[in-house]
């Protein structure tokens, strides 16, 4: 193939082709890359890679290099484990997630006549808008479509994964079941528009009052429950009222009115003899005698 006709296929394909010599020096630098990065063929060719993208001076980047001029092999950087090589703004993706643009990036030799490793090639794939629908499936997994907390399935996973790591490590966990009292009163008072008002306002106001650690998540209708490690009783009890006190201070401003509600809390901590449905069931007794007693209160198994 020709010379010119290598360097309009090298600037025509969508997407990044770079050739590297053995001191890191930029031999070739395609349009793609230029459009994207702001820095013209012109400027970098002949030019250290390392002088333009100094993040790239890793331990991880400099092995794979040396593996594909010294053996001969293929090297590849997943999205998942390094998001990008090269810190690039995304293509505009409706809904993209990402600040920058998540790349696949393939490292392979290149020989001359007489086989011998002369350079390297690089080829970066962006994949944002790949990355993002994978995040938008997670999220349909994983978090409540109303309220943006995490749903039933992720909570109930993640408890099982609790309590594994409590037969190995014995570390201490809480559960606690929390439900909005009288939400059929707010339903039929202002309709389900209020009603969703209501219950979205509540996750984000439970949310904002705990540790990122936690898992606050809706369990079905009005009723939430809300995992803490490395939490004992005595803390979990602390966590709850700090919750209800400030769940009964919020106004909840829906067609000009003021809605406000309370909730009630039932507490169990985990125990040696318990399973994932055990802790729940015990939560959900303890939730269902803060009820009895009166609402807007919490009860510790």
């Amino acid at each position: 193939m020709r010379q010119r006709e290598f360097t309009q296929i090298f600037d025509t394909v969508n997407i990044g082709l770079v050739i590297l010599d053995r001191e890191m020096r930029v031999c070739h630098w395609n349009r793609w890359m230029a459009t994207r990065s702001g820095i013209s063929a012109d400027k970098i060719i002949d030019q250290s890679l390392f002088d333009f993208f100094p993040h790239l001076k890793t331990p991880t980047f400099n092995k794979n290099c040396m593996a594909v001029l010294s053996f001969g092999n293929f090297a590849f950087f997943s999205q998942k484990l390094h998001r990008y090589l090269f810190p690039f703004k995304p293509d505009s993706y409706f809904g993209c997630h990402f600040d920058l643009m998540q790349q696949s990036c393939t490292m392979g030799p290149l020989r001359d006549e007489d086989n011998a490793i002369t350079s390297l090639f690089l080829i970066v794939q962006d994949v944002t808008e790949l990355a993002t629908y994978e995040q938008k499936l997670i999220e349909m997994n994983t978090v409540d479509a109303l309220t943006g907390v995490y749903n039933r399935r992720f909570l109930e996973s993640r408890l099982k994964e609790e309590c594994d790591r409590y037969g190995r490590y014995s570390r201490p966990f809480s559960l606690m079941m929390i439900d909005i009292d009288f939400f059929k009163k707010v339903n039929d008072t202002h309709g389900h528009q209020g009603g969703d008002l209501v219950l979205k306002n509540v996750a984000a106001g439970a949310a904002a009052m705990i540790r990122k650690s936690d898992f606050l998540a809706r369990y079905g209708g009005e009723e939430f429950c809300c995992l803490l490690p490395e939490t004992d009783c005595d803390a979990a009890e602390t966590v709850a009222e700090h919750l209800r006190a400030h769940i009964e201070n919020m106004e909840h401003l829906f067609q000009k009115k003021v809605i406000r509600v309370t909730i009630s809390l039932g507490i169990a901590c985990f125990a040696p003899d318990d399973s994932p449905e055990t802790l729940v069931k015990r939560a959900d007794e303890a939730l269902y005698q803060a009820k009895r007693s009166g609402r807007n209160r919490f009860v510790r198994f």
